[in-house]
């Protein structure tokens, strides 16, 4: 199955938002905000595209089926 390079990039940021919430979970480390700072700016937009990509990946997903 070939995929587009949006899903794939949109994958890739699912990943790292699961992962960064398995560390929130677990140790209580935030490695965006680490990274960016507390809600700054560029964190911000990496929780934004993050939550964009989930959604794209939800809906890519009902649109597979058919």
């Amino acid at each position: 199955m070939n995929k587009s390079p949006l899903y794939t990039l949109c994958l890739v940021l699912a990943i790292i938002g699961g992962l960064n919430w398995g560390l929130v979970g677990l140790f209580n480390y935030d490695l965006v905000a680490m990274i960016f700072g507390n809600m700054s700016f560029l964190s911000k937009l990496v929780y934004d595209l993050v939550g964009l990509s989930s959604f794209y990946l939800l809906i890519a997903l009902f649109y597979s089926k058919k």
